[in-house]
């Protein structure tokens, strides 16, 4: 049994479009979703419905429910202004249909791999969406997020950032972000999303259980000509964070 896992599309249908082709080549069991499908990204309906059109499981991430149900973003800066203007255009352009979808994710999801072998999906944990696991989490942080689990594969999204490490007994991962991977930039010190999509397969044979990550390419002036032809608002403020993998912005700033 293989399954791969995706999370994080934020609304990049050639991100998600790229993805999908190279699942298909490795010949999965089944694809599960770890959530934060639409919002914040150019086309949030049409990766619903490239999503719904899989038929995979699909988690509840904190952007697909504050899709459900807006409000107002915590912080009051500049760029937290800019990112809900973004998330409440991509809410409106959501039909009653594709919102009855998203009524659909999950908190979390367990599927059986293999004999005695269980993985569970959610989005930041299992507690909470929101909840930020990455490789440095400390365990005692962890236990206050997995209670008495025992699932042998623990795996979410919501950091954006591809890991593997060792939790009690269990594997924890994060198969990184489809729509909005980060790198920072070793020149700048800062944060970019670069031109491939992020997923993870996991596989189990017997009692041995796999873990691979993978990146695939996609052009980034698909995403940019989405981004301009959806007039979708601050659009240059947005592509800005984009960059090629040898370099350069879509915009070529």
């Amino acid at each position: 049994m293989c399954i791969a896992l995706i999370s994080d599309i934020h609304g990049n249908l050639p991100a998600l479009e790229a993805v999908l082709a190279d699942v298909r080549a490795r010949r999965v069991d089944r694809i599960i979703c770890l959530g934060d499908a639409a919002l914040f990204g150019p086309q949030p309906g049409a990766c619903l419905d490239r999503l719904r059109a899989v038929g995979c499981p699909v988690v509840m991430g904190n952007t697909d429910a504050w899709a459900l149900h807006p409000q107002p973003h915590p912080r009051r800066d500049e760029n937290s202004a800019r990112i809900e203007a973004i998330e409440r255009w991509g809410a409106a352009r959501l039909t009653d249909e594709q919102l009855a979808y998203i009524h659909s994710f999950q908190p979390t999801v367990r599927w059986t791999l293999g004999t005695g072998v269980e993985l569970l999906a959610y989005h930041g944990s299992p507690r909470s969406f929101h909840d930020p696991i990455v490789a440095a989490t400390p365990d005692k942080e962890l236990d206050a997020y997995f209670g008495a689990e025992t699932a042998q594969v623990l795996a979410g999204g919501h950091t954006h950032t591809q890991f593997l490490r060792r939790y009690r007994e269990s594997l924890l991962l994060n198969p990184g972000s489809v729509g909005l991977p980060y790198v920072v930039s070793a020149q700048e010190g800062r944060s970019y999303h670069p031109a491939y999509a992020e997923y993870a397969v996991v596989c189990c044979r017997g009692a041995a259980i796999s873990v691979e990550f993978y990146q695939a390419l996609y052009a980034l002036e698909d995403l940019a000509a989405a981004v301009k032809s959806n007039e979708m608002p601050y659009a240059d403020w947005w592509l800005a964070d984009w960059m090629r993998a040898g370099g350069g912005s879509p915009q070529g700033s």
